[in-house]
């Protein structure tokens, strides 16, 4: 497994979330086309991201690319937002100066999140998406987050990502001290509840 030496400091230079306003106009106006009248949109058609199932449709077959365009957006951008989370929570919550990230590991995360909202009646943008970092002392909450904060939650996501339950990371030790180096494993868990049911939550994870 290959790891990123990422977050090293307080500013680790990550992208501002600048886009994530012009993201939101996008995305509220492409619901618009596909919820305003006279568009010929299969019901089933209900999340943020689903494909679509009749592609030899004409006036729905054109949709097919901006969707797909919408899909990565919104995986960008719950990336970010995780991203954020993490890195807020170094010195606050995780206690260390280092957190070491496989590869593309919130990448993949913010791709399962957007897949398992797509579903939902409003898809990502009814999400209140909640980040935990489980260790040897349990669950720590890093941050949490919605896509779209004007539409009232529906369900809620939890992101459990898993710290090395080894200590440090020896490529690092003479630069910093062992303790406040923090590795996390690439297993991951989701974990999505409706707020408004009784079913039992739905629990995913992913290696």
């Amino acid at each position: 497994m290959v790891y990123t030496a990422a977050l090293l400091s307080g500013n680790p230079g990550l992208p501002v979330l600048s886009e994530e306003e012009s993201v939101l106009e996008m995305i509220g106006k492409y619901f618009l086309q596909l919820t305003s009248p006279g568009r010929g949109t299969n019901s089933a058609r209900r999340g943020s991201v689903e494909s679509c199932d009749d592609r030899e449709n004409s006036p729905v077959a054109h949709m097919d690319a901006g969707e797909e365009h919408e899909e990565q957006l919104l995986e960008q951008v719950v990336t970010r937002h995780i991203e954020l989370c993490l890195t807020e929570a170094k010195a606050s919550t995780l206690h260390c100066q280092v957190l070491l990230l496989p590869c593309h590991m919130t990448a993949r995360v913010g791709q399962d999140v957007v897949r398992s909202s797509a579903d939902e009646p409003c898809g990502l943008r009814g999400a209140s998406i909640k980040v935990y970092v489980e260790g040897k002392e349990g669950l720590k909450p890093v941050g949490s987050f919605s896509i779209d904060p004007s539409v009232t939650p529906t369900f809620e996501l939890s992101v459990i990502l898993r710290a090395d339950q080894n200590d440090g990371w020896p490529a690092l030790k003479h630069i910093f001290e062992t303790d406040k180096v923090l590795k996390l494993r690439p297993e991951y868990r989701l974990v999505k509840r409706k707020l408004y049911s009784s079913a039992s939550p739905v629990i995913h994870d992913f290696y």
